[in-house]
């Protein structure tokens, strides 16, 4: 017996948004790719995720089309890696308040299992999830940054659909074991 229900056709615009983005696995899958980190070794390194777990939420996820595959050359050979689609991206809102809600109510495990929602307009950390508090601004991809004391000392521009080649000086996540933000 399957262990997750379909619920793409149900009645409820909740059920409807929670079949797609209410797994954990695709969550994470979803963080990584924001990061800027779309190829399928990285993320598996870093997810510390089975293959099968990762093929399997990345095809949902480009099935949904939330993802989209790009080929890349490794230098010997064509690969694809994984980026945002422009509904993927509006899916920005959910995960920001996620991480905004868990900083919020749940305890952190370390000083450094902490991980904020920066405007990069202003500069501020926001306490919401689509409008920077400090100023008033949307949120967006293109002028959000996360900055997860895990991966760096600094926050962390995010993907964009919009900006589908690599953004210059954009710091390279060091894969790390575990699902740490």
């Amino acid at each position: 017996m399957a262990l997750r229900s379909d619920w793409s056709q149900r009645t409820c615009s909740m059920a409807r948004g929670l079949d797609i983005l209410g797994d954990p696995w695709s969550m994470l899958v979803l963080r990584e790719v924001f990061f800027g980190n779309g190829r399928f070794e990285a993320m598996k390194q870093r997810l510390g995720a089975a293959d099968s777990v990762l093929t399997k939420r990345l095809a949902g996820l480009v099935d949904a089309g939330l993802l989209t595959r790009r080929p890349y050359d490794d230098g010997g050979r064509t690969r694809q890696e994984y980026v945002l689609t422009a509904k993927g991206e509006d899916a920005l809102p959910v995960l920001n308040a996620v991480v905004i809600w868990a900083e919020k109510h749940l305890p952190a495990p370390s000083e450094q299992a902490h991980m904020f929602v920066i405007h990069n307009g202003c500069g501020a950390r926001t306490s919401s999830a689509d409008t920077c508090t400090a100023c008033g601004e949307r949120l967006t991809a293109g002028n959000t940054s996360w900055h997860s004391l895990t991966r760096t000392a600094d926050p962390v521009p995010l993907a964009s659909a919009r900006a589908q080649a690599p953004v210059p000086g954009r710091p390279k996540s060091q894969p790390q074991n575990g699902t740490a933000a």
